[in-house]
């Protein structure tokens, strides 16, 4: 039996209101996937933020 029919199978043994609860999940499990390709900056900022935050950096954008 595949993921997807083991998935309905016990969806449908939940009253409405926890299947609408599943499908939110569902939704936000999507979207989340989505936006992870755009994550990437952020996901680098930290490590950047290493180089970034230092005396010289200060030094070299303070006139800007």
């Amino acid at each position: 039996m595949s993921t997807q029919q083991l998935i309905e199978q016990e969806v449908t043994r939940l009253p409405e209101a926890l299947q609408r609860e599943v499908y939110d999940f569902a939704r936000f499990l999507r979207f989340q996937r989505e936006d992870e390709s755009f994550n990437g900056l952020l996901l680098s900022e930290t490590a950047l933020a290493k180089e970034w935050k230092t005396p010289e950096e200060d030094a070299a954008w303070a006139s800007l």
